[in-house]
């Protein structure tokens, strides 16, 4: 098994990161993260201990998640990559919308680019498609914006099978962010075909956790995963995403922490070798 993926064929990264969302202000992931050293100190440890891909997003903040990474950071080593998202605004905790008009991509990419001190994002992302602007009009600001040179590469999230084979049909698409875990896999067919076409998916929730709330659910999930963590003598959620780095090639999980702890334990996934009895025990997981 590969622990190495190229992002759009060019693009190295080490297929286990770190998703900052939680590195905010709460309520709501909203405002700055209030022990800001802090974070940055986790960010740094992230990297040290081997992390390449950090995801991010405007509305994670809004702005003030893309600002700590920066100034964790910047200047950022060859081998880091930021990930970014817009097509979503925040204007409270509980205030939280699609915008997917071309302009409106226009200023949160750009304003993107200033807060991470970047000339171009290597995968930018977006957030959410937007009901009330066609998926055309989006995808084709992204391509623009990829063509002026603030964009490397392009990405999705949240988004059916039937939205990317759209957009692919304007660009390229890099890389697809939904929601899949151990426990919540109605996504397969989406990553099985991302999986086919060499596109990265970067599963958000990878550990069953709900937006904006804290812990890891999954960390008291099924029999199974509980028998075959106790066998291998490790946490449960570590399991987890060692099962997810099994499950396909493509797959780049990236679990967020606010505990340097929680982080060693989550990278410790990478060194867990699954048998094929305990991978194929594990598929049964979420039937029981």
């Amino acid at each position: 098994m590969s622990l190495s993926f190229l992002i759009g064929g060019d693009l190295p990264v080490h297929r286990l990161g770190f998703g900052a969302m939680r590195l905010c202000g709460q309520p709501g992931n909203f405002g700055p993260y209030p022990d800001w050293q802090a974070g940055m100190g986790l960010l740094r440890h992230a990297a040290e201990l081997g992390v390449q891909l950090f995801d991010t997003a405007h509305p994670y903040g809004p702005g003030f998640n893309e600002e700590l990474i920066a100034d964790a950071l910047s200047p950022y080593a060859d081998s880091i990559v930021i990930t970014t998202k817009g097509g979503v605004e925040k204007t409270a905790p509980d205030r939280v919308f699609p915008d997917g008009k071309p302009e409106s991509l226009r200023k949160f990419c750009e304003a993107s680019l200033r807060r991470l001190r970047l000339e171009r994002i290597d995968l930018y992302q977006l957030h959410k498609p937007d009901p009330n602007v066609p998926l055309e009009e989006s995808v084709g600001a992204l391509a623009q914006l990829q063509l002026e040179g603030k964009i490397r590469h392009i990405g999705l999230s949240n988004v059916s099978l039937e939205q990317i084979q759209a957009a692919r049909a304007i660009v390229p698409i890099a890389s697809v962010q939904n929601r899949y875990n151990l426990l919540e896999r109605g996504d397969e067919p989406v990553l099985d075909y991302c999986t086919a076409h060499g596109i990265a998916y970067l599963p958000w929730g990878p550990l069953a956790a709900k937006p904006f709330e804290p812990g890891a659910p999954i960390a008291s999930g099924p029999g199974t995963l509980q028998t075959v963590a106790a066998q291998l003598g490790a946490p449960p959620s570590q399991v987890a995403l060692a099962w997810l780095l099994r499950r396909a090639p493509n797959i780049l999980p990236i679990p967020g922490t606010t505990s340097r702890i929680h982080l060693e334990e989550n990278l410790a996934a990478a060194r867990i070798s699954l048998s094929q009895n305990h991978f194929r025990s594990l598929d049964s997981a979420s039937t029981e």
